[in-house]
């Protein structure tokens, strides 16, 4: 059985279900059908529409998730709440989050990652305009809060899925770095705007002014996007995911998997306890400090960092460098370089400083988008999606973060734990992470175990 590590533009998705071009062969790969629609990449002009689009959608994205930490101090204010409070409020988001990603990344491969998209977005959207409504009529704003960011997770649980399993089915492995941190970037850019934006806004109009904007924007995306690139498309439909449980089984897959879902949910937790807790830390550590400034230069250290990182990475694979190797790389600098950043937050330090090392922190995070985060695509493009959605199964670091401030009551704590929970995961990726694609060999070997 050949393997094929690197198999670049030329490979062919039919191989996944390779009995589909023998009709009077009745025994096949289990779960997979007779007739598929035919796949094809997207052409330069195309992806580049594409790009552009899922751009703009993943900057709303977060400009409608950083709303409530960059709002979360005004809140606290008026609504009393103590730092276990606020910490069950964000950390709640994370909650919804998981339980849809598994839900959205399936669907996205039966149906289509962008159809997914579209309606979740048109949902979280919603969601986000309606939450200051929610806060005014409920008498007891911590529920309606708590509430209101467990169903803004349970929106936005699909968005990654979708498009992990978008792009695997439509971008050949060559590009698949640099367009994955192209629109990973729009996480850092719609952070960046949300946050000066967001702070000129919340200073002038208070907070409710944030989640209207960013709510009614993220709207007017979906409906554009519906109504320029899939008003009156047909049904869709990527490949069946059913064939996961059989190369599942495969122990070469079993330990790679596994140390991508470690990786990306150390990275995660890593990732998302800083962005909804460094507001409130610069506002507790430099009470003085302009809002615009913190929300604002670490994002926009990010953007270039993350398009770089998806150049580099593309750039050695096309050079004939090991994908699984480039794929190490790019989270040791995601994942070990950015540690000694953080541990550098513990000590005493001033302002200009502190916002250095975040910037640093956050700028070599975006490396993971050409590393764990596309790495999935180089295992089982064809059911992406569903496994993607595996991987932020459980982010509690947020939540605990908020007990481990209120009971230490030292932000150094908790920039140690993110340092830990960082390099467990690095490690294990070190160890144990591969780039071969999987889902063509187990099930080469399903098909010829059953001819034997």
């Amino acid at each position: 059985m050949a393997v094929i590590q690197k198999y670049g533009k030329n490979y062919s998705y039919d191989l996944v279900c390779h009995k589909e071009n023998h009709p009077s062969d009745k025994i096949g790969a289990p779960g997979c059908h007779k007739k598929w629609p035919e796949h094809t990449t997207w052409s330069r002009p195309v992806a580049r529409v594409w790009t552009v689009v899922l751009l703009l959608g993943t900057c709303l994205l977060y400009c409608a998730r950083v709303a409530m930490p960059i709002c979360a101090v005004s809140m606290a204010e008026q609504f009393n709440w103590s730092k276990r409070e606020s910490g069950m409020v964000l950390g709640s988001f994370f909650w919804g989050y998981c339980f849809t990603q598994v839900f959205g990344g399936y669907v996205s491969d039966r149906v289509g990652g962008e159809k997914v998209l579209l309606l979740s977005a048109a949902a979280w959207g919603s969601m986000t305009a309606f939450t200051p409504i929610l806060a005014h009529f409920c008498s007891q704003p911590i529920l309606s809060m708590t509430l209101a960011r467990f169903l803004m997770g349970l929106l936005q649980g699909v968005h990654y899925p979708s498009l992990a399993s978008l792009c695997s089915q439509k971008v050949v492995e060559s590009e698949r770095g640099f367009l994955m941190s192209t629109v990973g970037s729009g996480s850092y850019l719609g952070t960046l705007v949300i946050g000066g934006a967001g702070s000129l806004m919340l200073d002038l109009y208070g907070w409710q002014s944030v989640f209207y904007a960013s709510g009614l924007l993220s709207v007017l995306w979906a409906y554009c996007m519906w109504k320029y690139l899939l008003k009156g498309e047909g049904k869709g439909g990527f490949k069946c995911v059913d064939s996961i449980c059989a190369f599942i089984a495969c122990s070469y897959f079993a330990a790679a998997y596994f140390a991508v879902i470690v990786t990306h949910l150390c990275t995660a937790s890593t990732f998302f306890t800083l962005l909804s807790w460094l507001p409130t830390f610069f506002k507790d550590t430099f009470p003085n400090a302009k809002g615009w400034v913190f929300n604002v230069i670490p994002w926009l250290v990010a953007i270039p960092s993350s398009l770089f990182s998806g150049w580099l990475s593309d750039h050695l694979i096309s050079k004939g460098f090991d994908t699984a190797s480039v794929r190490k790389l790019m989270q040791c600098f995601s994942m070990g370089v950015s540690s000694v950043f953080t541990l550098l937050l513990c000590g005493n330090t001033t302002f200009p400083w502190a916002v250095a090392f975040v910037s640093a922190t956050m700028g070599l995070t975006t490396f993971s988008h050409s590393g764990v985060s596309v790495n999935v695509q180089d295992l089982a493009p064809s059911c992406a999606g569903a496994l993607f959605g595996k991987f932020k199964k459980w982010v509690l670091l947020v939540y605990f973060s908020g007990y481990l401030i209120e009971a230490t009551g030292s932000w150094a704590s908790v920039f140690a734990l993110i340092t830990t929970v960082n390099l467990l995961g690095l490690c294990t990726f070190l160890a144990f992470a591969e780039a071969r694609r999987v889902d063509i060999d187990c099930s080469k070997v399903r098909h010829h175990d059953i001819h034997i």
